[in-house]
Parts: structure tokens; sequence; C-alpha cells
């Protein structure tokens, strides 16, 4: 029984919880032969990963990092997705989940950036243009947008995803069979809605990423 409208995004309901399990639940229930036979599911995958490949080569010079990134792109969607099905953990709703993923591919691109491309670096801090007056408060306004970037992709992969699930659950759970019954076109939509949120979040997390890296 749900004891508070937030109850269902808690990660902790026992002593062993398995919540964060669900985030291998597609690939536990998938049948061997899906990744060796063609389907029109891996068929999909493949079209999918060659259009986000196409687009990220036209931003990304450096070779390889294509992979990591519809890699993520993979797993953010299949996270999401797996979010809208009944009693399923929903992991992208949760800091842990997309700040383990933002912050560490950060922290590795200012390394890289900072210990190799110096200069471009620097060069990023001021923009063309601007006035020698200016420069000193470009530069703290410029870093502190370089800081928080990962906490911005965190927070709105999760922002987007938990909010959805929290009108569903309020709607759900303060409503009679009549009123359900009456306004069920309402969760269709909502439904519908939270379908393309997923997908669409975990492009615009992964747009954002290689954005972001394209600058070093």
């Amino acid at each position: 029984m749900m004891n508070n409208l937030f109850s269902v995004f808690d990660p902790c309901t026992g002593s062993i919880s398995m919540n964060w399990l669900s985030m291998f639940i597609f690939i536990i229930m998938t049948p061997y032969k899906f990744w060796m036979n063609q389907n029109k599911i891996s068929f999909m995958l493949k079209m999918m990963s060659n259009l986000l490949n196409k687009e990220m080569s036209m931003l990304m010079k450096y070779k390889g990092t294509n992979l990591i990134m519809i890699s993520l792109f993979m797993l953010i969607m299949i996270n999401n997705l797996m979010g809208l099905w009944p009693y399923v953990f929903t992991a992208s709703a949760h800091l842990t989940f997309s700040l383990t993923m933002a912050l560490p591919m950060w922290m590795a691109l200012m390394m890289y950036g900072w210990l190799n491309k110096t200069n471009s670096m620097f060069c990023h801090l001021v923009p063309t243009g601007t006035p020698g007056i200016l420069m000193p408060f470009m530069v703290m306004i410029e870093t502190v947008s370089n800081i928080i970037r990962p906490g911005s992709l965190a927070v709105r992969l999760t922002a987007n995803m938990i909010a959805g699930h929290l009108l569903m659950s309020l709607l759900g759970s303060n409503s009679s069979m009549a009123v359900l019954t009456s306004i069920m076109i309402v969760f269709i939509m909502l439904m519908m809605f939270e379908l393309a949120v997923a997908m669409i979040q975990s492009y615009v997390f992964v747009t954002l990423m290689t954005l972001y890296s394209s600058e070093i």
C-alpha cells in the first residue's frame, strides 16, 4: 500500500531492496536469439543508432565517442520506457542514476581538455568579441556554467521523468472508479505523452553531452 505520493520512488522498500534490478529487466527477459537473429526491433534499433551516429559525427571530431553516446542513449531510453510499466521501479527518476552518468563523463571531458588542450579551454571562457571590461565577468559566468553542467543534465532528466509519474500517481490514487472511467482518455494521453518524454529526454541528454564534449 502506498504510504504517500513519493513512496513509489523510494528505492529502499525493505532490508534487501531489489528495486535497482529493474535496470537489467530488459536484458534478463530478452531471449538469447533476439541478439543473434534479425528482427523488426533490432532493425529499428540499428536504424536509430545509424541516425544518431550520423548526427553526432557532425558535432564530434573524436572517433569512438559516438559509441559511448549511443550506448548511453540506449541505456537511458530503455530505463525510461521500463519505468512506464506497472510495478516497475523507475531508475531514471533518481539523481543517483542520472548523476552517475553525467558527472563521470563531465569530469573525464574536463580533465582531458585542461590537460591536453589548455589554450582551447581558456579560449572558451571568453567568447569572441567580448569587451575588455567584461572579460573578468565572462570568465566567472562561463566557469559557473561549466561547473553546473552535470547537475543540470541530471536534474533535467530526473525532473522530466518524475513529473509525469507523480501526476499519474496523483490521479490514480485520489479518484473513484466512476471518475477514472470518465477520464480514461486523459490517462491514455498522459501515457502517450510520457512515452514521448521517455525517448526525447534520452536524446536530449546525449545531444547535450555531445555538444559539451565538442567544445574541447
